[in-house]
Parts: C-alpha cells; sequence; structure tokens
C-alpha cells in the first residue's frame, strides 16, 4: 500500500510538471477560465505543444507507461492527430536489470544453472527492454545464441501500474467532457490484453516460429530460430541474429547497403505479411530491426521481438486491398461502399455523405506530390472521421495502423523520397488479380487439394446414398400425399352422411351411420 501511495506521488508529480493537469481543465472548462487557472501557476512552462509534453512525461513515468503511450498511439481513432503521431515516437529504452536476477531466473526456469546448460554465458546484457533482457551465449554444440530473460517481478510492476492507469482512466471519463468517447477505460483494458500477452515468452517464441515458416524462402527477411529445449514462459533461447541496427544509416552507408532498395524491401515485406499471409510482426520500430551484412544474407532485414503480432482474415484482407486500392485510384464512394457493405458503418448509413466526408479528409492531401503524402496519416484522418458515422475501428486493424506507422517512418528514415503509394500499388494490383484470376483459382484449388483428395474415392458412395435418400424421400412423400387424398375423401363422405342423418332426425338411423364411420375409421387407422 505504501509503495502504491509513493508510486502515486511520483504519477501526480510528473503530470503537474508537465501541465497534464491544463489539458483536462482545457478540455472541460471555458478558454476564459482554463486561461485564469492557468496563469495562477504561471512559473511553469507550457509553451511546448502539449502532444510533446505527454510524450515526455511519459517516458519519465518509466517503461509500462511508454509502452501504454505506444498503445495510446494506435488509437488515431480516439486521439487527436498531433498527440497519435507524438506518441508514436516512443521509444522503449531502459537501463538493463542486474545479471544475478537473469541467472536465478534462468535457473529457475530451465531448472538449470547457465553454465550448466551453455558452453558460455555473457553476464553483460546486449540489450534491455521494460518485459525483458537479452544476453548472448554459446550452446554446447557452439552454436551461437541469444537468451532472451524476463524481468523479475514484472507482472506485480505491470498489475500495480495497470491498477492506477485503470482508476485515472475512470476519473478521465467522469471530469473531461470528451471523456466517454474517448473509452479510456477500455484502452486500458486493451493495453492490460497487449502486455501479458508480452509476458508469455512462449507465445512470442511461437509468434517468431511462424513467422520463420512464413519466410523461408524469402531474400527479404530473416527470422531467428527457436530452440523449444530452452524455452519457457520466463525464458527462451534463438539464434543469434548479427546485424547493424537499421536505425545506423551512416553505417550501412559504409557497409554499402543501397538505402533506397532497403525502404522499397520494407514496403514489401509489409505487405507480404499483411495479404499473402494475413499474419505480420506489430511492433516493427527501428529497436526491432536489424540488417545483415553477411555475404550470403547482405542487404536483408532481421526481425526482433515477435511479442506482438496481428492476423488478419481472408475478408479483412479483400476489403483492405480494396480500400487501398480505391484510395490510389481516388474512388472515394467504393471507399464509403466497402465501409458500409463490411458492417463497419451502419446499414442505414447514406453512401454520398459517408463518400463526401472521405472526400474532404483525403483530397487535400492528393494535391500535394505523392512522395510527401503520409499514407499513415490519411489512416489516421480516416479513423477520426468515422467517429461522425460511428464507424467502429477493428483491433486487427489497429494494429495494423500501428505497424505502418512504424514502416512509413522507417522507410522515410532511409529514403527521404520514398513514394509509399507508388511502391505499394502495383504489389496490391498483382495481389488482388492473383486472388479474382486464373491464377487465384488454382491456388485456392491447390489449398484445397487435400480436403478434395479425401473426398473423391468416397464420391461413388456418397451419390448413392443421398439418391437413396432422396429416393426414400419421395417414396415417403408420395405415401403421405396419397394418405391425405385418402383421409380427404374419408371426410368428404362423412361429412356427407353425417348431413343426411341430421337432415332426417332419424336418432338410429343416426346412431348406426355414426357407428359405421367409427369402424371405418379404425379400420382407416
Amino acid at each position: 500500500m505504501i509503495l502504491k501511495f509513493f508510486r502515486l506521488v511520483k504519477i501526480t508529480r510528473v503530470a503537474w510538471r508537465y501541465g497534464l493537469d491544463d489539458m483536462l481543465v482545457s478540455s472541460f472548462t471555458s478558454p476564459r477560465i482554463s486561461g485564469r487557472i492557468g496563469r495562477l501557476f504561471f512559473w511553469r512552462d507550457l509553451s511546448t505543444p502539449r502532444a510533446v509534453r505527454l510524450r515526455r512525461a511519459l517516458e519519465d513515468l518509466g517503461p509500462i507507461f511508454v509502452k501504454f503511450g505506444q498503445v495510446l498511439s494506435t488509437r488515431g481513432d480516439l486521439l487527436p492527430l498531433d498527440i497519435a503521431l507524438e506518441l508514436a515516437k516512443l521509444q522503449d529504452d531502459v537501463p538493463p536489470f542486474d545479471s544475478d536476477l537473469a541467472i536465478a531466473q534462468i535457473t529457475r526456469s530451465l531448472g538449470a544453472h547457465p553454465r550448466e546448460l551453455f558452453a558460455h554465458f555473457e553476464r553483460q546484457p546486449i540489450a534491455s527492454a521494460s518485459i525483458a533482457q537479452v544476453h548472448f551465449a554459446k550452446l554446447k554444440d557452439g552454436t551461437e545464441v541469444a537468451v532472451k530473460v524476463l524481468r523479475p517481478g514484472i507482472k506485480k510492476t505491470i498489475d500495480e501500474d495497470l491498477a492506477l492507469m485503470d482508476i485515472a482512466a475512470g476519473w478521465i471519463e467522469r471530469l473531461w467532457a470528451d471523456g466517454r468517447r474517448l473509452k479510456p477505460r477500455e484502452v486500458v483494458a486493451e493495453f492490460d490484453k497487449y502486455l501479458h500477452d508480452e509476458l508469455d515468452l512462449m507465445r512470442e517464441a511461437a509468434n517468431a516460429s511462424q513467422l520463420r515458416r512464413n519466410f523461408a524462402q524469402s531474400t527479404l527477411l530473416i527470422v531467428p530460430e527457436m530452440y523449444w529445449d530452452y524455452c519457457s514462459e520466463d525464458v527462451i533461447v534463438m539464434q543469434r541474429m548479427k546485424g547493424i541496427p537499421i536505425s545506423q544509416t551512416e553505417r550501412l552507408i559504409a557497409e554499402g547497403v543501397d538505402l533506397k532498395a532497403l525502404s522499397r524491401a520494407g514496403v514489401e515485406i509489409f505487405f507480404t505479411q499483411v495479404f499473402r499471409d494475413g499474419f505480420f510482426h506489430a511492433d516493427m520500430h527501428p529497436g526491432n530491426i536489424l540488417v545483415s551484412v553477411e555475404p550470403e544474407t547482405f542487404g536483408r532485414y532481421i526481425a526482433l521481438d515477435f511479442g506482438i503480432v496481428g492476423t488478419l482474415t481472408d475478408y479483412d484482407k479483400d476489403y483492405l486491398s480494396q480500400n487501398f486500392l480505391a484510395f490510389f485510384r481516388r474512388d472515394y464512394k467504393r471507399v464509403a461502399e466497402a465501409h458500409i457493405e463490411s458492417g463497419w458503418a451502419p446499414k442505414d448509413t447514406r453512401v454520398d455523405e459517408l463518400e463526401s466526408a472521405v472526400r474532404a479528409c483525403c483530397e487535400p492531401i492528393f494535391d500535394r506530390p505523392l512522395r510527401e503524402i503520409s499514407f499513415a496519416q490519411v489512416l489516421l484522418r480516416l479513423f477520426q472521421t468515422s467517429r461522425r458515422f460511428n464507424v467502429e475501428v477493428q483491433p486487427q486493424l489497429v494494429l495494423l495502423q500501428k505497424t505502418l506507422l512504424n514502416i512509413e517512418g522507417l522507410g522515410r528514415q532511409l529514403d527521404p523520397e520514398l513514394d509509399l503509394w507508388k511502391t505499394a500499388r502495383p504489389y496490391l494490383e498483382r495481389w488482388m488479380n492473383e486472388q479474382v484470376g486464373w491464377r487465384g483459382l488454382i491456388e485456392k484449388l491447390k489449398a484445397e487439394a487435400p480436403r478434395y483428395s479425401h473426398i473423391f474415392p468416397q464420391l461413388p458412395r456418397l451419390v448413392h446414398q443421398a439418391l437413396s435418400a432422396q429416393a426414400e424421400v419421395k417414396s415417403d412423400s408420395d405415401n403421405m400425399e396419397h394418405l391425405l387424398k385418402r383421409m380427404l375423401a374419408e371426410q368428404q363422405r362423412t361429412n356427407l352422411l353425417l348431413g343426411i342423418a341430421i337432415y332426417f332426425g332419424g336418432g338410429l338411423l343416426g346412431g348406426i351411420l355414426l357407428m359405421q364411420i367409427l369402424m371405418r375409421w379404425y379400420h382407416f387407422f
């Protein structure tokens, strides 16, 4: 309880220093009132833009809040544009924890001390982040590996900070005029899910294994191999990757790497993951990417850190490709129709109104040279425009937008002249042609071939069963029709006899006829 209190005091102090309270006050009071309140605390310098102040505050609060800011930056449908773009700059870089703690964690998780598991283990970590840190080692057979170790006690720290975030979210929801629309508690719950997914390193290892399999024949991307005998929820061991951090462009140029080709390759890798595989690395900031300078793999991307991945269904991929191509062609009506057809916009939404809103969002951007257009900013603007039409941004697309921000920023860092639209369009058009043309049909038949090979030998028996069942149904139907006709005829005859009996009023005759009718019914059944 005492620790929580001091943590809350620190959060309050940092928020005060960067004027986060001013951001809240100005949202639910008039500018005149907020201005007066600001003058009371004249010694604070709040001239720095609000988005920058928020980013710096999160950095001062520590790694968990940095991660929260990263997740928050993906909610372009909820946040003002300036804040979403600024929070996307957050980098997860924290001091390492004590090596003795790392060794104790490995011993506890894998059941043996590192000196027994490895031929060599480097005590000094090579990299450190909020969730885990990495040590280099060698297996007994000489294989060079990287050992990723979860921070001891991180789960408790995360739960405590999340509890404080949830309290703060509740206050924002009640006090801020825009609080309910921003759904702060839902955002915290989403962050909770992401963080706890990252805390299971076995999940990360499985993600890496899938991505490595998807790019096994690729000449663009390398994914490290996982050594499953040394993997647990708290420790994973993978192939050691050697390369230059992609942010170190001067070193890359000195090694002879073509930065323009590298930027185009990054775009192709992204779209391949999204549209071919529907499985993409969703945390591709510069800290998670190396570039190989080894002769046999020169110039290839090396992916690291697979704690967060995104997945897309065939329906999602089809929807996205149609939207992207419609944007390229400035076909705003098709964009509006796709939103309504997908169910993301209510069915009663007027196409012309949504089309007009999308046009107003995109047309000013298209009047600029293509190389100056930010694809990610277009998506952010569209997400914000969607509020008016009650469009619900899907979680898988939130991750996609976050990744696209990373890729575009990285590509422009490598090649300021990168035209993401021009680079992506041929790939998307080719993909669409493969989906709807003869090649797409052949690929679908290949994918279904194992199922067909199981069904084809059974076809004669299945056809015979179907025909027999149909014949039985037809026979039953004929019998039922015959019975109904007999019952109708008998009913008509009965009605006639009853009418005669009643007409003549013959009690005895009526009784005899009634007995006869009853006997006939009995015989009938």
